[in-house]
C-alpha cells in the first residue's frame, strides 16, 4: 500500500489493502450486477482505446477483454493491493496505473471511452475527478459512470451511516445532482439511468459525451499521479 499524506485517501488505502484479498468471492453478486449494468451502456469499437478508473481487481476489465478483444484497456486504481489481484488475472497487455481520479496519470485526449464503476461516491472533489476524466477523453469521447443512486431510501440510508463510520466513503448523488456535476464538467449529451439490482439496491449510470469543441492536445504532458 502506498501511503498519502491525506488522510481521507489513506482511509480508502487501508479499506482495499484489507478487502483485496476476497473482495471478488464476498461481493461475487454485487460485481457481476454493476458490471453486467456498466457494460450495457458501452459501446467500444475495434481500436478504441478504454480507460477503467477504479478498475480494482480487474472483474470489469476482464469481461471488457473477452467481449471487444481489438480495443485497447487501461485499468488505474488507488489500491496496490487491488491491482495485484487485477494483474493475475488479465492479460499483460493490459495497462494498469495505481492513481487517482482527481489527477490522472494520461496525456490529454488519449481514450475514447472512460468508465467507472462503483467508485465516484470515494472521491471527494467530484468537480475536479470530472475535469480529468474530460481531460483524457478524444473530442466526442464516451463517459460512462456507474454508483450508487442516492433517490433511493436503502442508499440514502447507507449513505449516512458511511459518512458517519467510515472514513472511506465520501457521499452518494442522486439524477439530478448527478447531472448537475456533469453540466459543470461541460459534458454533453447526458443520459442518466437508475434502476435496481435487488429489491433493495439501487444504482444510477450516466451516459455523456465530451463536448467537440474541447480541443486538447494529445501531445501534452501526462499529470502526475498522486501516488
Amino acid at each position: 500500500m502506498t501511503q498519502d499524506n491525506d488522510p481521507d485517501r489513506n482511509a480508502v488505502l487501508r479499506e482495499y489493502a484489507r478487502l483485496a484479498g476476497d473482495y471478488d468471492s464476498r461481493w461475487s453478486f454485487y460485481i457481476r450486477a454493476t458490471t453486467r449494468e456498466t457494460i450495457a451502456h458501452l459501446s467500444v469499437q475495434a481500436a478504441d482505446n478504454v480507460l477503467d478508473i477504479g478498475c480494482g481487481t480487474g472483474a470489469m476489465l476482464t469481461q471488457l477483454v473477452d467481449l471487444f478483444p481489438n480495443a485497447a484497456f487501461h485499468g488505474l486504481d488507488a489500491s496496490s493491493e487491488m491491482l495485484d489481484v487485477a494483474r493475475d488475472r488479465l492479460p499483460s497487455r493490459i495497462e494498469l496505473k495505481q492513481g487517482w481520479a482527481e489527477q490522472l496519470p494520461y496525456s490529454d485526449g488519449t481514450f475514447n471511452t472512460v468508465v467507472s464503476c462503483n467508485m465516484f461516491h470515494y472521491i471527494r472533489r467530484p468537480d475536479a475527478a470530472l475535469d480529468e476524466m474530460h481531460r483524457v477523453l478524444r473530442p466526442h469521447g464516451t463517459l460512462v459512470i456507474t454508483d450508487w443512486c442516492d433517490d433511493y431510501l436503502a442508499c440514502k440510508l447507507c449513505d449516512w451511516y458511511l459518512r458517519c463510520c467510515d472514513r472511506s466513503h465520501f457521499r452518494t448523488y442522486g439524477v439530478r445532482q448527478c447531472r448537475r456535476l456533469l453540466k459543470s464538467a461541460d459534458a454533453q449529451n447526458i443520459t442518466i439511468e437508475k434502476y435496481k439490482i435487488t429489491w433493495l439496491w439501487s444504482l444510477m449510470t450516466a451516459v455523456s459525451q465530451k463536448s467537440p469543441e474541447s480541443q486538447t492536445s494529445i501531445a501534452s504532458a501526462p499529470s502526475q499521479s498522486a501516488t
